[in-house]
């Protein structure tokens, strides 16, 4: 059911209307041994829930709307204020959802067992029984499910209150009649068989009819009787949409990637929506083919390969062939020649018939176009999976393949409208390359059929893109097409693996091996980290397991060794507690160890480092010319989790900033949408942080991090330096932000260092607010004033040369963290002064190691915690294993947030969240506890705060009664870091011996 909800929520986020095929019916019937009448009753609930999770999501939309309606009008006040006073209603009354649902009556639910090849939709049946009973097809289809029952006598269709105790349409007429074939064929009661076969007018075959396993006479009748595909296929046409009828919506959200708007597109860009709404196969349309995802197949398996059936001709041929050796081996063996018989075909001495077969496979080879060769890179071809949205798709055809980070502004710039130039001379683009479609096929289950043409609207493979594209694409055949926005898989990618082959030698198989995984399947990363390993990150750990699977048979062909799992963390800090670990309150307790606790927190911090007592860190340059103020506050949880949403608004603010800045004002406008989102995301800020402690906060906000994204901030309270990341998006750079630009530049890249690994285990920061409090550059200036006295009139009159010179080409620089020390010198060495660059380095890497001292240090005063990542986990369960169950969910850390009994069974669903860092084996562990009757299902949800303190020790007098002198008590936290540290080379606090003495035996040595 879980992964039902996962669909059906991606199919409603990508506006996609689902049809729903329960399957597995047979299993009511063989192994649950229900009745009809309760087979009728568990379907019907099992379209209950799923129709509830419909529900759900239309409701949330429809309240979406609503608020968004409501927040207009207060902005916009066009109604009286008693309207709004007493307007209780939802919006949901008034709005239609009947077409959302699944209900057999719509058509839009199919019954299906796939294993034994039948299926049905009951507008199968209201056709015969409309013949039989002469009961018009309309009503039967509306009474054929749902509480109705038929009176024989009054030959009428009643609801359930006038016929107490009569079976519903549905089981009378359908399942009794699937329900008595299936009882008779696995009872082997032939009579009967034979007599349901006759009446249902059916030609069973005598091998089937025949064999003694009874699934084999069930797939005969019900594949003829109730052919599956025949019931999807009609279902798939009757009730999902024509490509024709593709919306606008659709269409511009296809078009738009990331916080982009449609209003935002080039005019030439824009004018493809019609190609789109047309879906026209002409042509001078356009054609537009979005590919999703790559697969890998066998070589053997692609039509060019196999070989093809002989021709009567060449049969008759090679019989000829065989008859006449035969006869020239029957006459040497007569004629007594001993060495032609041996030189001709020694393998002929055995029988003739062994030398056709031979001929056979010549014949094969020869008549295969491109033979498979027997070693190399060929075993796995990868097919595009792809459709058309616009044109015919041909072989042969020459076309645009766009990456996903494509912008068709950068072509339009580089080349004038109403190019005539041939695709090969066009300028290079990044992420756009020209290629031919080789090969088209029809995707025929695990079948390929070769294709000469696709016309629109239709899903394809595509060969011979592996070179071309990675895990998803646009072809389109004009380069002014945007790229598609990829597909969002609800799987995460989270449990690492580092991977190394067995023998050293194999690397380069390995590294083409993860490459060929990587493109064949969307949900895996690759990474190549800076200590050199090659990183695996996978969605879970039987996901993890078939890549591995993969990588060893398929792809690299290689033994591999691969480490434990590498489980990700994250760093933040929290508000000091307000009791201790035995429940006292904090401050009124005797403390006992106080002192000693000081002394080991002030060690932590060197000297030459100034600590307030609110926890406000100031640190000088090396060379004293500046003294920077920095301290770290937790973030409240809504606005981490408004971060985290928000990062491709933030990433595009980031891009506009830079443009800006760079004086790139017509390159890339700011559009009033992007801008009413990014106030929309500054809004929620300030409605998040509120209070004293926050006040205007949000406008001083200086970076995101790590990477200028992430979920922390950096604000600026510096009287000094006014600069925040909403400065440039009104089209306005301020004029302090440009005189100390690139020292600023310093300052963010040591908060994206300090965020990107922080100080308990080297783990990146979340949910961190680093207040820059004071900026002293006095003793900089001083520095820099008389420099400008010391230089040489001449040197004057090339200063705003070189001003301007390198401002553009420092900008440039600015993005990369460790390269914001080069603009800086630069400009200073080209004025003429001394670039500041002593003993200690380049003045503006010194700002850059004391900006990530700082708050390293600033993050050490604060309580510091962990934070996990969660699964969510839902278990079904029978009432006999629930102690088990929670026995297991303990042991690992977990934590039950719900428990339900399923209606009519007796299955429990427990809801339970559950660390990533416990999960490897819980699957494995939790079935061998319930004996397999228990199943769980694991997602990536959340990161959550590990309560326990990493650097606890005793204090007071109680915390020493409870925990000992020592607390060597087992710290969660304290076992995670250590292991992280471990893993990662750092210096790991632990005494491996402790007050060791000799051991001495009671008994005499012997």
């Amino acid at each position: 059911m879980r992964k039902t909800q996962a669909v059906l929520r991606q199919a409603w986020l990508e506006n996609i209307r689902p049809v729903l095929v329960i399957n597995k019916i047979d299993r009511l019937i063989v192994e649950l041994k229900f009745t009809p009448q309760e087979a009728y009753s568990h379907l019907k609930n099992i379209l209950e829930q799923i129709n509830a999770l419909t529900g759900t999501l239309f409701t949330s939309k429809v309240l979406e709307e609503r608020a968004e309606r409501e927040a207009e009008s207060q902005v916009n006040p066009n109604s009286e204020q008693g309207e709004q006073v007493y307007d209780w209603s939802t919006g949901l009354e008034d709005t239609d959802d009947s077409h959302l649902y699944f209900s057999p009556d719509q058509g839009n639910v199919v019954f299906t067992s796939a294993i034994d090849g039948w299926g049905f939709g009951i507008e199968h049946f209201a056709k015969i029984y409309s013949q039989k009973t002469g009961i018009r097809k309309e009503v039967l289809l509306k009474t054929l499910w749902g509480d109705y029952y038929i009176n024989t006598k009054a030959k009428k269709i009643m609801k359930v209150d006038q016929a107490k105790g009569k079976k519903p349409l549905f089981v009378q007429l359908i399942l009794e009649n699937i329900w008595s074939l299936y009882d008779a064929v696995l009872k082997k009661d032939k009579e009967k068989t034979d007599k349901i076969v006759t009446s249902l007018g059916l030609k069973i075959g005598a091998r089937e009819a025949r064999h003694s396993d009874p699934k084999v006479q069930i797939n005969a009748i019900c594949s003829q009787w109730l052919p599956i595909s025949q019931a999807v296929l009609s279902m798939v046409c009757q009730k999902l949409p024509s490509p024709l009828d593709i919306t606008a919506e659709r269409v511009e959200k296809l078009m738009c990637a990331g916080s982009q708007t449609f209003d935002s597109l080039p005019p030439e860009t824009q004018a493809l929506k019609a190609a789109f709404m047309k879906c026209g196969s002409e042509d001078t349309a356009p054609v537009i083919i979005f590919v999703s995802k790559m697969f890998a197949v066998d070589a053997k398996a692609l039509p060019q390969n196999k070989p093809r059936p002989l021709t009567q001709e060449e049969i008759a041929e090679r019989r000829e062939r065989a008859r006449r050796r035969h006869a020239e081996k029957l006459a040497a063996a007569q004629g007594q020649a001993p060495m032609e018989p041996t030189q001709d075909a020694g393998g002929l001495e055995v029988s003739p018939q062994r030398e056709e077969p031979k001929g056979d496979e010549l014949g094969v080879e020869s008549e295969t176009p491109k033979p498979v060769p027997p070693e190399g890179s060929q075993q796995e071809s990868f097919i595009a999976f792809a459709r058309v949205f616009s044109g015919v798709a041909r072989r042969g055809k020459r076309i645009f393949v766009l990456g996903p980070k494509y912008s068709p502004l950068e072509f339009l710039q580089q080349v004038p409208l109403g190019f005539s130039a041939p695709l090969e001379d066009l300028p290079p683009v990044p992420h756009m390359a020209c290629c031919t479609l080789e090969n088209l096929y029809l995707l025929m289950g695990r079948e390929l059929e070769g294709l000469e043409e696709v016309p629109p609207g239709n899903v394809l493979g595509i060969g011979g893109l592996q070179d071309f594209v990675l895990k998803s694409a646009t072809l389109c055949t004009s380069p002014s097409c945007p790229p598609f926005i990829p597909l969002n898989f609800e799987a995460t990618p989270i449990v690492r693996v580092a991977i190394e082959p067995k023998h050293p030698s194999e690397m380069p198989q390995l590294v083409k091996g993860m490459k060929l995984l990587n493109q064949a399947d969307p949900c895996v990363q690759i990474l190549i980290q800076e200590t050199g390993e090659h990183v695996l990150v996978t969605a879970g750990e039987v996901h993890l397991q078939r890549c591995l699977d993969d990588l060893k048979e398929r792809f690299a062909k290689i033994q591999i060794s691969v480490s434990e799992p590498i489980i990700p963390f994250r760093e933040t800090i929290t508000k000091p507690p307000k009791v201790d670990m035995v429940n006292e309150e904090i401050g009124k307790q005797q403390k006992v160890a106080v002192i000693h606790q000081t002394k080991e927190d002030q060690s932590k911090i060197p000297e030459g480092i100034q600590v307030d007592s609110d926890g406000l860190i100031t640190m000088t340059t090396p060379n004293k010319l500046a003294t920077l103020s920095v301290r770290a506050l937790p973030l409240p949880e809504e606005v981490t989790q408004i971060l985290e949403e928000s990062s491709d608004l933030i990433r595009s603010m980031e891009q506009l900033t830079s443009s800006l800045n760079e004086g790139k004002n017509n390159s890339q406008m700011i559009h009033q949408k992007t801008q009413e989102k990014i106030w929309e995301f500054k809004g929620k800020l300030k409605h998040h942080l509120t209070g004293r402690k926050w006040r205007n906060t949000v406008d001083q906000i200086w970076s995101f991090g790590p990477r200028k994204c992430g979920p922390n901030i950096l604000v600026n309270k510096s009287e000094d330096f006014q600069n925040s990341v909403w400065t440039g998006l009104d089209g306005k750079a301020s004029k302090e932000a440009s005189r100390y630009r690139d020292l600023g530049n310093s300052i963010v890249s040591g908060f994206q260092l300090a965020t990107l690994s922080g100080p308990m285990c080297e783990e990146p920061l979340m949910g961190v607010c680093f207040v820059l409090e004071k900026w002293d550059l006095s003793k900089f200036e001083e520095q820099t004033a008389s420099n400008k006295q010391n230089q040489e009139p001449g040197d004057l009159a090339k200063e705003g040369q070189g001003e301007s010179d390198t401002r553009s080409g420092g900008d440039e620089q600015r993005e990369l963290q460790d390269d914001g020390s080069e603009p800086f010198e630069k400009r200073a060495s080209q004025r003429g002064e001394s670039p500041l660059t002593d003993c200690y380095g380049p003045f503006s890497g010194q700002l850059i190691a004391t900006m990530k001292e700082a708050c390293r240090y600033a993050l050490q005063v604060k309580p510091q915690r962990l934070m996990a990542a969660m699964y969510t986990c839902d278990i079904m369960a029978t009432s006999d294993v629930l102690g088990r169950v929670y026995a297991v969910l303990s042991k690992r850390e977990g934590r039950v947030l719900q428990e339900e009994m399923k209606e009519g069974t007796d299955m429990f669903i427990i809801k339970a969240v559950l660390p990533v860092a416990e999960s490897f084996g819980f699957a494995d562990e939790i079935r061998k506890r319930t004996s397999g009757l228990a199943s769980p299902q694991l997602v990536f949800s959340h990161w959550e705060i590990i309560p326990s303190d990493p650097f606890w020790v005793p204090t007071t007098e109680e915390e020493y009664l409870h925990f000992g002198e020592k607390a060597d008590s087992e710290n969660q936290a304290r076992k995670y870091m250590n292991a992280v540290r471990k893993r990662k080379g750092l210096y790991v606090e632990e005494k491996i011996v402790e007050h060791a003495e000799k051991q001495r035996t009671l008994s005499k040595n012997k």
